[in-house]
Formats: structure tokens, sequence, C-alpha cells
């Protein structure tokens, strides 16, 4: 198995739970048990969006990269599992850090597109 895919899928993870973690806590700060502010700049609201996007996508990148890492993957394949992951990471950074979700920022862009990008490559590799 090739540690960088294993290092890979481990950030996923840790950026699954901890942004689980992190609604939970804000949760319990805010004495909110199940609903948020539909506000962009919401704190609460932003950890909802960045922990369900990354629900969306970590899983099945974490399996692309279990699998292609299990086969001797390229230093390409390799290099796409890293992109993929900074994306993931970018986009977080993107949706948090920024005071309101309603305007486009560079660190949202880059890690979408990024995402798009090295998944689609990574699902590609599969077929070869």
């Amino acid at each position: 198995m090739n540690s960088i895919a294993l290092g890979c899928v481990a950030v996923l993870g840790l950026l699954l739970f901890g942004l689980g973690l992190s609604v939970s806590m804000m949760r319990f700060r805010q004495r909110s048990l199940s609903d948020c502010a539909d506000d962009p700049a919401n704190l609460l609201h932003k950890l909802v969006r960045a922990h369900g996007n990354t629900a969306e996508y970590a899983p099945f990148l974490a399996v692309l990269f279990l699998f292609l890492g299990a086969r001797s993957p390229s230093t390409l394949t390799v290099s796409l599992m890293i992109v993929a992951t900074v994306c993931r990471c970018l986009l977080v950074v993107g949706l948090i850090a920024f005071p309101t979700m309603a305007k486009p920022n560079p660190l949202r862009f880059v890690g979408a597109l990024g995402t798009y990008g090295a998944g689609i490559a990574l699902c590609l590799a599969l077929l070869r």
C-alpha cells in the first residue's frame, strides 16, 4: 500500500470527523440541536456546509485512494491524490475562514475545481 495514499485518506478522515466534532461543539455552545440560521455569515451554518460538502466527497475519494494506492500507483496518480486532498482542505478553509459564504472566494473556487479535476482524473485512472 502506498504510504502517501494512506496519508491522504487520513487527512480526509481527520477533516470529516474534525468538522463533525466542530459542528457538534458549536451546536452545544449555541444550544441549537437541529437547526442553524440560514445566514451565510453564521459560523454554525458555514461549519454545517463544510461538513456536508466534505461528507459528499471524502468517502469516494478515500475509496479511490485506497484502491489505486494498493496497485503500485504512478507518480501522476499519487500527485492527483495529493492535489485532491489539498483541494478538499482549501475548500473547507474557503467556506469557514471568509466572512460570508454569500460571496465567492479564490480558495473555494480552487478547492472545488481541483476536487472535480483530480477526482475525474482518478476515476479515469481506474480504467487503466
